[in-house]
């Protein structure tokens, strides 16, 4: 007597993936790795200026006892010389650290404040080819109004769009329509690369208060000015770094190296670098706010303990 074997199987869940946002001084760090503790997690750095070696105290990294706590990738990775640390680098990078975390069997966690690092991660990146060099250098030489003029020609709905003093906007648009003969939007509604539907996505945008985050950026100030000078005066002092590096602009760099030099005292490089991470903080709370998924739980809880908790339960729903 045969038996009838239904061979139909209900599909696997897809593994979790855990990503914690918002702006900087949030406590982001704290929470990723209070999860990490509690549900052998591996903590995965989403912040551009937290993958430079170089600079620990002033990119606010992961202490060296906080890393030994749990498993941390992507953190200090990138040497300051290197001018090629891309979103989609950076992305490549992340998927990979993503896919080794649950072959491994652990939990991956993503975190920090740079939406255009998380955006490309999970959404993919628009295919754009190579831009001839003789293009871009052609472009990047017109005057934010010449450039926008020409692109009303080339991409109407891209100027209609783009504010005209949008320089850096107005000439990737314009470079990219001269150079492939497509608008920019078009290599855009095509992304590629994305791991956004092959993982459960738990996402938590932590949105505090703001009397609250200033606070926590004015104490963390203070801490930076007394503690990481010698950290930007040996950075400055690098013979191979490039004057174009990206890491020259981080926030804490140019408010330190005006002390260095003699040109601020203590209280005036605490007074700017305050300044300069509040207004960065609240970027990042506009985009945090408005670009990510309805679907994304946003918080202005500042109870790590709490959060987690949270987080868990969202992760044993399956």
């Amino acid at each position: 007597m045969s038996v009838a074997v239904n061979s139909t199987r209900p599909p696997l869940p897809l593994p979790a993936l855990v990503v914690i946002a918002g702006p900087t001084a949030s406590g982001k760090s704290a929470l990723a790795l209070a999860l990490a503790e509690r549900n052998d997690g591996v903590v995965i750095n989403a912040d551009s200026a937290q993958v430079y070696r170089d600079l620990r105290i002033v990119t606010a990294r992961p202490s060296v006892e906080d890393e030994a706590r749990a498993p941390h990738r992507l953190f200090g990775h990138v040497d300051a010389a290197d001018t090629g640390c891309s979103a989609a680098r950076w992305a490549v990078e992340a998927r990979a650290a993503v896919a080794e975390t649950h072959m491994a069997g652990k939990l991956p966690i993503l975190v920090g404040g740079t939406g255009l690092y998380l955006r490309t991660l999970l959404d993919g990146i628009a295919p754009v080819p190579p831009i001839d060099p003789a293009v871009r250098v052609a472009v990047r030489v017109l005057s934010a109004a010449d450039a926008h003029a020409l692109l009303a020609e080339a991409d109407p709905d891209a100027a209609a769009r783009l504010h005209a003093n949008d320089t850096t906007r107005v000439h990737r648009a314009l470079e990219v329509v001269r150079a492939t003969g497509r608008p920019l939007a078009e290599w855009q509604a095509a992304h590629a690369g994305g791991i956004g539907d092959t993982v459960r996505l738990i996402a938590t945008i932590l949105l505090p208060p703001r009397a609250w985050l200033a606070d926590r950026i004015a104490a963390r100030a203070g801490t930076i000015v007394d503690e990481g000078a010698a950290e930007v005066a040996a950075l400055l002092a690098r013979p191979d770094l490039p004057a174009a590096a990206p890491i020259r602009r981080a926030i804490g760099v140019p408010e330190l190296a005006r002390q260095d030099e003699g040109r601020s005292d203590r209280a005036t490089a605490v007074a700017a670098l305050a300044l300069a991470t509040r207004r960065y903080a609240k970027r990042q709370e506009t985009w945090f706010t408005h670009q990510p998924p309805a679907d994304w739980v946003r918080t202005d809880v500042t109870n790590t303990a709490s959060l987690a908790g949270d987080i868990e339960t969202f992760l044993r729903r399956y």
